[in-house]
């Protein structure tokens, strides 16, 4: 297996010469011969791996390592880390721009600078969830302003009237309130299930590594939290049947030059595209598309775009470069279906709903919904 170190050109001197104009001009929304619509493509992920690369410094002559069988090598630990610093949706005074200006990106990149140092330094960074991956964010500071590339407002679009009709507690799982009756009422995440296809890769709080693997016929990527697996062929072989459904889809992956290029059907519609799996969920007709371009020496530009119209209004795509820093690599994790969590908080809610029963029978106010207020209690 090949672990990718970041190339020295794109060590932290270099990108402190950011303000002074060490790098291209800021790019607009749309990437110079990209699209001028709000499609997302191949071409255009292309276009916007061309423009990292000269961002961060990579010689022109790169090329990227390749397997014995002649596909880019993209094996080894990888990271969402590096990504922290960039909002998933744009803030409102980026407007449809897609890169931070010298200016903005010297103020990030200090910002980043100190992050980096406290991860580092600090003995509590490490004592913290969030320590580990701070600490993990590598050498470079992105100058995207979020993570959503497209729509070119940099949001995600509004969701359509049959995806409201959808809206539940559930959704929210144990971030929620409730009720919390049975299983049901939690997400895959909380019941240690799966995160789904996007919520395996978008930087959380931790636990954002990931390893790939690759056989000629296969390309393979396992996440670290709640440790889901992707067997992915790129050999040609058929689809599985429409009836079939998984909670990963059914994913097959073709290789156009430098670029994989991975579309995934036969969703169930159990699982959300958002942080950890949380949020609205998708339609069973979902299809994501999904590219992977070696970009630098430890470096690995990835994106992808959901197509759902049962749920949202349009396509839109996310895009991060994943990092690979010298020594990272995914822990253990230990996470199974028959955690305390979704036993403790059915166990909590029996209890709240006993406490309610008893205040009235003896006409008191009844107490208020608080996780806080009751201890949580084994489920029979």
């Amino acid at each position: 297996m090949t672990f990718h170190r970041l190339v020295g050109s794109i060590g932290v001197a270099a990108l402190c010469a950011a303000g002074a104009g060490g790098f291209p001009a800021p790019v607009a929304a749309q990437a110079p011969g990209a699209p001028s619509s709000d499609a997302w493509t191949l071409e255009r992920h292309q276009e916007l791996a061309r423009t990292i690369r000269q961002q961060i410094g990579v010689p022109a002559d790169w090329t990227p390592v390749r397997t014995p069988w002649g596909h880019p090598d993209l094996q080894g630990a990888w990271t969402s880390d590096g990504m922290h610093g960039v909002p998933r949706q744009r803030p409102a005074e980026f407007g449809n721009r897609m890169f931070l200006t010298d200016e903005e990106y010297a103020e990030r990149a200090q910002a980043e600078t100190a992050t980096r140092v406290r991860a580092n330094t600090t003995a509590s960074g490490f004592g913290t969830s969030a320590g580990r991956d701070r600490a993990w964010r590598g050498e470079i500071t992105f100058r995207l302003t979020s993570q959503i590339v497209a729509p070119a407002d940099g949001q995600i679009p509004g969701v359509t009237p049959q995806a409201e009709t959808r809206r539940a507690t559930r959704d929210r799982g144990s971030f929620g309130a409730g009720p919390f009756d049975s299983p049901e009422d939690f997400t895959l995440y909380d019941r240690c299930i799966t995160r789904g296809i996007v919520g395996g890769v978008l930087p959380v709080n931790y636990g954002n590594g990931n390893w790939i693997l690759q056989t000629p016929d296969t390309f393979v990527i396992s996440y670290e939290m709640v440790h889901d697996t992707r067997i992915i062929p790129v050999d040609g072989r058929p689809r599985l049947g429409s009836d079939i459904r998984q909670y990963l889809g059914d994913a097959r992956g073709r290789w156009d030059g430098d670029t994989l290029v991975v579309e995934t059907t036969n969703m169930t519609d159990r699982t959300s595209i958002g942080p950890n799996g949380n949020g609205l969920r998708h339609s069973e007709g979902m299809r994501l598309v999904e590219h992977f371009t070696m970009i630098a020496d430890g470096v690995l530009l990835y994106d992808v775009t959901v197509h759902d119209p049962q749920t949202y209004t349009q396509p839109w795509t996310i895009a991060m470069p994943l990092v690979s820093p010298p020594g990272f690599m995914p822990l253990p994790y230990e996470c199974h279906e028959g955690n305390n969590v979704v036993r403790g908080a059915l166990g909590g809610d029996r209890k709240y709903n006993q406490a309610v029963a008893e205040a009235r029978a003896k006409g008191l106010p009844l107490p208020p919904r608080s996780p806080s207020s009751f201890d949580a209690a084994p489920v029979d």
